[in-house]
């Protein structure tokens, strides 16, 4: 059984940022990293074309409970901050991701504009910052124009593989570092994407999951063939969705404007649960726990985050933000996680 251990929240030094760019309602613009002893927490979060850094300390706390598991954060405050400057970019973040290299011990961190330029840099070395590109890679088309919303994610077995969505272009640009390999053309605007992994059914890490409109689309990359999608499913008409994640046994999750989580098996290509209305309102993020992935993290455009079962569909614990969420993510490995609000605050919460 998945357990609470903290929620912490710090406030952003007004010296370092003070006022943030609004956000799309993907808050995709921010990662965590949590260093080897858990005994801190780096959070970056991206606000126009620059990356800011900040540290959280992750000593144990006296967890507050209130009403319906509502978890109650203990303040905290922010240890360092400092920008990054190792990522030029020329218009707007829309997506940053870490990801770690093959040996486990590199952390790279990568960035995506409103134009589609990618940017993967190295981000820690062995629990130290470091400050250098690895490389950078442009769209076919050049960012050529209007910009949108852009989404990012890296293969979980060959770092070296990234997926770039943009969605007025609805196109998806698979990545060998800095080589271009190909483009999917998406038949709506593009909302999240993820490499589906540990599969069975023979598609191995090749698999890429995509959220578009209403539709949750499969694509295999090693196929030419209907350029390379392999299946679609359709949800509910008319709601997008905005929201895909997927578990270390294969399961993929949705959700969107339906306020609904559906688990798909994609080796039977069907849907094996449904929670029907488990958010408020839109659901704009999803994440399987690593300790149990019968847990699932569901964050919604009404600042909360809920953790619960999704087989039983049971809320286990919740937490809440002081406004609108600009970015949030969970820890790759860890059940950790981050979440930034337009007030300037930060939380991070910690699961075990």
């Amino acid at each position: 059984m998945l357990e609470a251990k903290s929620v912490r929240k710090a406030k952003i030094p007004a010296s370092l940022l003070e006022h943030p760019t609004p956000a799309h309602i993907q808050p995709t613009r921010l990662a965590l990293h949590v260093n080897q002893h858990a005994s801190t927490c780096s959070l970056y979060i991206a606000s126009a074309a620059l990356i800011y850094k900040l540290t959280v300390s992750m000593e144990d706390s006296l967890i507050s409970q209130g009403k319906e598991s509502l978890l109650i954060p203990d303040q905290t405050t922010v240890l360092e901050s400092d920008l990054v400057d190792r990522c030029p970019h020329r218009s707007e973040i829309q997506s940053i991701v870490l990801a770690e290299t093959d040996s486990g011990e590199n952390t790279i961190l990568g960035s995506v504009d409103s134009y589609g330029h990618l940017i993967v840099s190295k981000a820690i070395v062995n629990d130290k910052d470091v400050s250098r590109i690895i490389y950078s890679a442009c769209p076919q088309d050049c960012g050529v124009g209007e910009g949108s919303w852009a989404g990012l994610c890296f293969s979980p077995v060959q770092w070296s593989m990234a997926a770039v969505a943009r969605s007025y272009c609805k196109s998806v640009d698979i990545y060998d570092q800095d080589i271009h390999l190909r483009t999917l053309r998406t038949l709506r605007y593009p909302t999240s994407l993820s490499f589906v992994q540990n599969l069975s059914c023979g598609y191995g890490s090749s698999l890429l999951a995509v959220t578009e409109g209403c539709q949750l689309s499969l694509w295999d990359l090693r196929v030419k063939e209907n350029n390379g999608c392999v299946h679609r499913i359709t949800g509910s008409v008319g709601d997008t969705l905005y929201a895909v994640s997927n578990s270390s046994n294969g399961n993929i999750a949705v959700g969107g404007a339906d306020r609904t989580v559906t688990i798909y098996d994609p080796r039977r290509l069907t849907a094996i649960s449904r929670w029907v209305h488990c958010s408020k309102y839109e659901i704009t993020g999803l994440a399987f726990s690593c300790a149990d992935s019968n847990y699932i993290f569901i964050q919604g455009v009404d600042y909360e985050v809920i953790c619960g079962q999704w087989e039983e569909s049971m809320k286990a614990y919740s937490f809440k933000g002081d406004s609108n969420w600009l970015g949030f993510s969970k820890c790759a490995n860890r059940d950790i996680l981050g979440g930034w609000c337009d007030s300037g605050s930060i939380f991070v919460a910690d699961f075990v």
